[in-house]
């Protein structure tokens, strides 16, 4: 046998499964075989030669060098995992002679005289390979446990089983009696017995029922908050209700989550009651009636006469026998809260200065007396009023007042307390400048500022927001005050705000909001239509100089809705700077304000 062997790949190279590893030298004193016929076909052309065939033994000297095939082992546990083919299993039986590396090997001529090697495997060897290598690869594999054939009549009772099952889960949902339940479960059971396939369709048939069942209560489970399109909860906050409301008939669809009342029947209603609310302070009634009548408006005024009340009724307060001051006086403070929401609903503002409260009347420490824990709270109270609101007044004016220059041009919106303590501070420091006061009905609050404006001797203009557009280009600077600021950055103040501060951008006006920190709030809101505040539509009808009504009697019309919006959002697009107690910062930057203020420094 030749110790070299031809290529069997169609491409001529030498085959994949034998490793070419060195280089070795025929010895001349061995004595070379002949090589069989069969074994090295001839190459037909040069081509085929020069690729890849071994040269025959014949070429052979002591001078050339050849490569030593090495074939690859016969063990088992080298083999591929998948089932071998006839063509691959003849292929290894044929290629695993081992090759005589050396002719200085004593066994060398042992392998040659074996035929084994040379001749082709039988049949009845190339079946037994194929068994032992199929016992050998199966050894460690897991027994798969073959699903039982069913008949068509075990599949047909499967069938009636499920539904059976889904039939008494359905009249158990709908009936909820036990004697339901009993033949459901009497039905599901009587099939088990003879088909165990339908036990795990059954059980998850329950499940998914009892699931679909529990998701409808929990839908069915009124909105934590209050939706007044809600017939059932509207009614039971009536009963609970101090202020007699009637609701307005032609209710606007697109708000209809909003409350919607007649004005001007609550004022009198409360008038009467005066002397009948007798769990009521009279501090907090008097506050209710002034939100009414409209005498006490803006964010700062109304928090501050809130705090107020609170602070009288804390000072008159008596803890009952059997009861905590924290407790109690927490549930009153909530009782008196309800009531002023009744009255007009509550500013953000307003809403941060009770979470404040509570926090503080939660935190009294136990030891402390009654007298004690009030003046704590009272104490607390003007805290609060003097630090976040008119000391906060007071630094924004001292950072608002470097951006006012000599010649400029300062147009304001509404009535903003603190814009107006921006202008009287600068005009007392001699600056020259001129003030355009924009005003939009109903309220017409800029009339009030330019009246006080004018009167310490500073130059103004007056105009409506519909000549926006032709006076900014006089404009240099807008300042605007906010009911709150969003922690996306959305500016939350009177109606028209948006409008002004849109106008401002297209024309390159930079817009200052000036706003006290803590108006901050965590929400996010994108429009005015989720959460707002309905004016009073008979406001609407009512033009200054006219003496003409001609929508009298427009409640009568069922196509015909008045609307009137108290606040909108501003887009913190709009908006360049934000001028607060703590600097001046991009819109940007009002979640870090709310976050590293929020707990501590700023509610507290």
């Amino acid at each position: 046998m030749d110790l070299r062997r031809p290529p069997r790949s169609s491409s001529g190279g030498v085959e994949p499964k034998i490793r070419q590893v060195g280089f070795f030298t025929p010895d001349a004193s061995a004595p070379s075989e002949p090589l069989p016929p069969a074994a090295v076909p001839a190459p037909s052309t040069k081509q085929g030669a020069a690729a890849g065939s071994p040269p025959a033994s014949d070429d052979l000297s002591p001078g050339r060098l050849s490569p030593v095939m090495i074939p690859p082992p016969r063990h088992a546990d080298h083999l591929a995992p998948g089932p071998p083919s006839p063509a691959a299993a003849d292929a290894v039986l044929a290629t695993s002679a081992p090759a005589r590396s050396s002719a200085r090997l004593d066994v060398a001529s042992e392998i040659a005289d074996d035929d084994s090697w040379s001749r082709a495997p039988s049949a009845a060897e190339l079946e037994e390979n194929k068994r032992t290598l199929a016992e050998i690869r199966n050894e460690g594999a897991p027994a798969i446990p073959q699903k039982q054939k069913t008949s068509k009549a075990e599949r047909r009772a499967i069938q009636e089983a499920q539904r059976a099952a889904k039939a008494a889960a359905k009249e158990a949902g709908k009936s909820a009696g036990p004697a339901t339940s009993k033949q459901a479960k009497s039905a599901k059971t009587a099939p088990k017995k003879d088909v165990p396939q339908a036990a795990s369709t059954v059980a998850s048939e329950k499940k998914v029922t009892e699931r679909l069942s529990e998701r409808e209560r929990k839908l069915d489970a009124p909105h934590p908050r209050m939706q007044f399109d809600d017939v059932h909860k509207v009614e039971k906050a009536k009963k609970r209700a101090v202020v007699n409301q009637s609701e307005a008939r032609n209710r606007v669809e697109l708000f209809r989550h909003l409350p919607q009342y007649v004005h001007g029947t609550q004022l009198p209603d409360l008038e009467s009651k005066f002397f009948q609310l007798e769990p009521m302070h009279p501090s907090v009634y008097k506050v209710g009636l002034q939100y009414l009548s409209g005498e006490v408006s803006g964010g700062n005024g109304r928090c501050i006469a809130m705090l107020l009340a609170f602070r009288e009724a804390i000072k008159d307060y008596t803890t009952p026998p059997n009861k905590t001051l924290s407790r109690d006086l927490t549930a009153k403070v909530s009782s008196y809260v309800s009531f002023l929401i009744e009255c007009r609903p509550l500013s953000i503002s307003m809403g941060n200065a009770i979470r404040f409260l509570k926090n503080r009347i939660a935190k009294l420490p136990h030891t402390l007396s009654e007298s004690e824990a009030k003046a704590s709270l009272q104490s607390d109270i003007d805290r609060f009023i003097n630090e976040k609101i008119v000391l906060a007044d007071k630094a924004i004016v001292s950072h608002a007042i470097t951006k006012v220059r000599d010649n400029d041009v300062l147009l304001t919106y509404g009535s903003s307390s603190v814009v107006e303590m921006i202008l009287d501070y600068a005009h007392e420091l001699g600056r020259k400048f001129r003030v355009i006061v924009v005003d939009s009905r109903p309220k017409l609050e800029g009339q009030g500022l330019l009246r006080r404006l004018v009167s310490r001797g500073i130059n103004c203009t007056y105009t409506h927001i519909n000549a926006i557009s032709y006076i900014m280009h006089e404009v240099t600077r807008v300042f605007l005050g906010a009911s709150s600021i969003l922690s996306n950055g959305t500016v939350y103040s009177r109606v028209g705000t948006a409008s002004v501060a849109m106008v401002a951008h297209a024309f390159g006006v930079p817009v200052l909001v000036c706003c006290e920190a803590y108006k901050f709030h965590e929400r996010v809101q994108l429009d005015s239509i989720c959460a707002n505040e309905l004016g009073d539509p008979d406001v609407i009808l009512k033009v200054p100089g006219k003496a003409e009504d001609h929508l009298k009697n427009w409640a009568e019309n069922a196509n015909l809705q008045l609307l009137n919006l108290t606040y909108d959002a501003t887009p913190p697009d709009y908006v360049s700077m934000i001028v607060t107690d703590y600097g001046m910062l991009p819109p940007t930057s009002v979640p870090v304000i709310v976050r590293e203020y929020r707990k501590e420094q700023l509610w507290i």
